[in-house]
């Protein structure tokens, strides 16, 4: 089986049981239907499912019960696309389109998005502390906690504000600050995914090192974003690109040059795959998807 094959089946799985989970109520009040029908609208159908395809494989390594990772890896697809909203409305990245169609504020209103998205944030913390996702209630409790670290101020939210500041920066940001604006905004929730096994299995070393692999990952992925975003196809993406050129924003492109960041990537990889040692070749489809991450066209 090809990674790109095995990529799409997780991604089906999961799929499966967002669809479930966000079935919405059986007889909603006014209101309601279309809220649920913008969650599903922002969640469903699209996406490499990478996030979820992380929590799902780190699970597996260690022996977690499938239906587990599934709903760790939906609640990190309810959080990933809640930010996606939000990051596409007029207040923040203006954006049209987003996966090849127009975006929830688009299809529906802001109002609706602002909470659909709300909605969803929600709904990733209700998915993590329901007793289906783990019968130890401190298990719960530190998905919730990690996931609340990666989604807050002191990852996703904190990256999408230096981000914001970049903006009307005097003068473009540096290699280091870049760096942990994309650790914050891409990687944080990148690195829940890979430590969702890791603290459902309640296994510490293992929680580390995946970890370690994750945060290299999230940087080789923004990266190849960034290099994306200069040399892809905007039919591919799905997605407006160049967005930050035009707002006069550093890049790991803008920074390195198109050959430093395709090594940067390459130096990336190698390291997040380096965290995997210990693993052996049952890590082997976590390796493949750090390769994927820097071979990518969308």
């Amino acid at each position: 089986m090809t990674f790109e094959t095995h990529l799409t089946s997780v991604a089906a799985e999961v799929e499966k049981t967002l669809e479930h989970l966000l079935a919405g109520p059986a007889d909603p009040a006014p209101g309601e239907a279309v809220l649920w029908e913008a969650m599903r609208y922002a969640t469903l159908g699209g996406g490499k499912r990478l996030r979820a395809f992380l929590a799902v494989e780190s699970a597996t390594l260690l022996d977690v019960p499938r239906p587990a990772a599934l709903r760790a890896a939906a609640s990190a697809e309810c959080l990933h696309a809640y930010s996606l909203v939000h990051d596409d409305l007029p207040a923040m990245d203006d954006d049209d389109l987003r996966r090849g169609k127009p975006t929830a504020h688009k299809a529906f209103d802001e109002a609706i998005a602002i909470l659909a998205g709300d909605g969803l944030q929600t709904m990733a913390f209700q998915i993590l502390a329901d007793g289906e996702t783990h019968a130890d209630g401190a298990v719960r409790a530190e998905l919730c906690s990690a996931l609340a670290l990666a989604a807050g101020a002191p990852g996703m939210v904190g990256g999408q504000m230096i981000d914001i500041a970049a903006e009307n920066a005097a003068a473009p940001f540096d290699l280091p600050t870049i760096t942990k604006l994309q650790a914050l905004k891409t990687g944080a929730l990148i690195r829940f995914s890979a430590e969702a096994g890791g603290i459902l299995a309640q296994d510490a070393d293992a929680r580390a090192a995946l970890a370690r692999y994750a945060t290299h990952l999230g940087l080789a992925f923004q990266i190849r974003d960034d290099l994306l975003d200069v040399e892809g196809s905007e039919d591919l993406a799905g997605k407006r690109l160049q967005k930050d050129a035009d707002a006069g924003k550093a890049t790991f492109v803008s920074l390195l040059g198109l050959d430093g960041a395709r090594e940067s990537a390459k130096t990336e990889v190698a390291a997040a795959n380096d965290a995997l040692s210990g693993f052996g070749s049952r890590a082997d489809w976590l390796r493949q998807a750090a390769e994927f991450a820097i071979q990518r066209n969308k």
